[in-house]
């Protein structure tokens, strides 16, 4: 590692002095050594390969705010740069928290944005024009224009496809080699010509509309900043010393702006994971973290690997993940330490089919629940969205809440946008009483205090609103807090993209994970054909899906289980494989004496589903059916009297335990046992809802039951 020494003639100019009052030493009494000297080095450039889980950002935030104390960085000078709006708001209060207010922290496009309207009028002349906000409509109008039929699929395909070539700075004319040497040839089934005439049209689109997109605020800077020398000095008499966060995660036009921004100055503290990089097929380049120290002779390089996050045994799962991996991945690796005390070995388990996974996992969440960890503690992390629906299906069964992220942004959802408009008027009506309130004024928009039965768009619009009535009840507990002060939330949420949390299990796919984390986590299917993805063709490809595979790991803080099915449907023929990256888990050598991660097939993997009704013998579709056995527009197949018992005994056993009665039982799982009529533990152990667990805890109490009811009789209907 370089000279960590701070050359005077290397400081930067105009420093502000030390802060009134600011202790340095009691800024860097919460870093470890490492974070200590991330925070101590100024005078040269600075290169933090963190891992996850490390305290990255507790430690750049730190070096500003020492830098700031002790005078060697002036406040209004320091240009803070991360990736999302929730990342840079994180970071501002994290600065304000340590005496820094003045600090600007901001993405790419903010910090862009502000600047592009200030010069505009200068560079340019006249007014900046209108933001689009989405540019799904332009590129359809674009290929209209060219009597190209495409559906929402096929657009959306080329709207990323776009993107991709302009953060990299491709024009249209240099689109087709360019894609060609990337073996991104066949985009929505045209092609590499077709794409580039595309993309000529949507520009023109822009150009008659009086519109830029976001990728525009970006070119138009690096444009203006490369033809006007004057705004390009008065840009860096602005900002003097830049931090950017996630740099592996920079663009080539990301890379080109900030060379802009420093000019000949290299006052630059980057931070970022080669082993994180999970958006190369969005036109991320790890290559300028992996070669900052070429690009800048004088930088130090300081390493984070001590794990704060997760138990040893997680860490040790991760780190064995990338114990075999190849190529870039392995440039720069770091080897997490975990720091916290030992926890429970991470689970591998297999099932039968989808839906049985998802009725696998949505029982163990249920236990979770029912031993006290929180929904909202749990995540079910996937590769591709379209995985969501059967555990969407499972934990509703269950009464179990849950919410989905990766789709619209809260603030930007219609009910949300509706209620907030709603809240305002209500706002400036007297009341006393702010959770009625919200509660009378959403009831009109959809909300109830019932949740939704079903999935899908009515349970994600009851969510949202239910959040926001959450939100009411938390402000309502402060003292003197009324309407205006939970609008005066929302709206500084809304800026900041800071969505209230909701009371329920995250379902996110792996890349709207990133950055996140959860004391416990199911990685569900973890098979070959998901997990690499069967699109993974090139050996690149398949390293980068490994990476993806690492950061779902390193999402987990406590609990981990890794899950996969043998065949997509019930009775389907089990032709998947566990995914390549848990080669050699089982019986990989463990340190500490620790347990290695376990792989097993649970006894809630034999229970029963049906692939046909038992009453009209039609196919059924919905896990709730399969599981059940029937339609649901048929009859049921068990008496009302003996549901009516099954009931009355969750509900004295759901009082005896003070536990909600979906945590003893789910109604799904009464009304199966009440069709099946186990006699035996066997027997019970194959409905559906029933693991080991409640087997053990209820099972003499619903045989007893069964064995005393008086309509008690043959029970062969309910076996397969």
């Amino acid at each position: 590692m370089k000279s960590v020494s701070t050359p005077e003639s290397a400081r930067p100019l105009a420093a502000a002095p030390p802060v009134p009052g600011g202790d340095p030493e009691a800024i860097l009494a919460a870093l470890d050594p490492e974070q200590r000297q991330v925070a101590t080095t100024f005078g040269q450039p600075v290169c933090v390969l963190a891992g996850a889980g490390t305290g990255k950002t507790r430690a750049i935030t730190h070096r500003i705010a020492y830098g700031v104390t002790t005078g060697q960085l002036n406040p209004r000078h320091v240009l803070a740069v991360t990736f999302t709006t929730k990342a840079a708001a994180e970071m501002r209060s994290r600065l304000r928290d340590l005496g820094v207010p003045a600090v600007q922290a901001r993405t790419f496009h903010a910090a862009a944005l502000r600047q592009l309207r200030h010069f505009w009028p200068r560079a340019i002349g006249g007014g900046v024009p209108e933001l689009l906000p989405n540019p799904f409509a332009g590129i359809g109008e674009a290929c209209r224009r060219l009597h190209l039929s495409v559906d929402r699929a096929a657009l959306r395909d080329i709207v990323d496809e776009i993107a991709w070539a302009r953060v990299g700075m491709v024009t249209p004319e240099a689109y087709p080699e360019a894609a060609e040497r990337a073996r991104r040839s066949g985009v929505a089934g045209f092609e590499a010509r077709t794409i580039s005439r595309i993309m000529t049209q949507y520009e023109e689109v822009k150009k008659e509309r009086g519109v830029i997109d976001f990728d525009d605020v970006l070119l138009h800077m690096v444009g203006i900043l490369s033809e006007r020398p004057d705004i390009a000095r008065e840009v860096r008499s602005q900002y003097r010393h830049f931090v950017v966060d996630e740099y592996q995660d920079v663009s080539t036009l990301q890379h080109a702006l900030l060379r802009l921004w420093l000019g000949p100055g290299d006052d630059l503290c980057v931070v970022g994971d080669a082993a994180q990089t999970i958006y190369t097929f969005a036109g991320a380049r790890s290559g300028y973290l992996l070669r900052f120290g070429k690009e800048f002779p004088r930088a130090a390089t300081i390493r984070l690997e001590r794990n704060y996050r997760s138990t040893p045994q997680i860490v040790r799962l991760a780190n064995t993940v990338l114990d075999a991996a190849r190529g870039a991945t392995l440039q720069h690796r770091l080897t997490l330490v975990a720091q916290r005390e030992d926890g429970p070995a991470p689970g591998i388990e297999s099932f039968p089919d989808d839906p049985a996974e998802a009725q696998g996992v949505a029982d163990r969440i249920a236990e979770l629940i029912e031993q006290g960890r929180s929904a909202s503690q749990i995540a079910i992390l996937f590769r591709t969205n379209s995985q969501s629906e059967a555990f969407e299906d499972a934990l509703t069964a269950r009464g179990i809440g849950y919410l989905v992220r990766g789709g619209d942004r809260f603030f930007e959802r219609q009910e949300v946008r509706r209620a907030m408009v709603a809240l305002r008027a209500a706002a400036r009506l007297e009341t006393d009483d702010v959770p009625r309130t919200v509660r009378d004024v959403l009831s009109q928009l959809g909300w109830s205090p019932q949740e939704p039965s079903t999935t899908g768009a009515i349970r994600e619009q009851w969510d949202s609103l239910n959040a926001l009535v959450g939100l009411a009840d938390v402000i309502a507990a402060r003292p003197g807090a009324g309407m205006n002060d939970l609008v005066q939330e929302l709206e500084e949420r809304a800026e900041a993209q800071s969505a209230p949390e909701v009371d329920g299990v995250t379902l996110a796919s792996v890349h709207a994970a990133k950055g996140l984390e959860w004391p416990a986590v199911f990685l569900v299917g973890a098979s070959e054909g998901l997990m690499p993805i069967s699109m993974a063709k090139t050996a690149a490809q398949v390293e980068e899906e490994r990476r993806l595979f690492y950061v779902a790991l390193t999402r987990a803080r406590d609990e981990l289980t890794i899950t996969w099915a043998a065949a997509r449907t019930p009775g389907a023929r089990g032709s998947r494989k566990p995914t390549r990256f848990l080669d050699g888990i089982s019986d990989h050598p463990s340190n500490g004496g620790s347990p290695s991660p376990h792989s097993r097939r649970t006894g809630r993997r034999t229970a029963t589903t049906y692939t046909s009704c038992r009453v009209c013998a039609k196919g059924l579709e919905t896990p709730r059916e399969q599981r059940r056995g029937r339609c649901d527009t048929c009859p049921p197949l068990a008496s009302e009297s003996l549901m009516d018992e099954l009931r009355l005994w969750r509900r004295e056993k759901s009082r005896e335990l003070a536990a909600p009665a979906y945590t003893v039982f789910t109604d799904a799982t009464l009304e199966a046992i009440a069709e099946r009529r186990p006699a035996t533990d066997d027997e019970l152990l194959v409905v559906p809802g029933i693991g080991p667990a409640k087997l053990e805890r209820f099972g003499e109490d619903i045989l007893d039951l069964l064995r005393n009811a008086p309509d008690n009789g043959d029970n062969s209907a309910g076996q397969k």
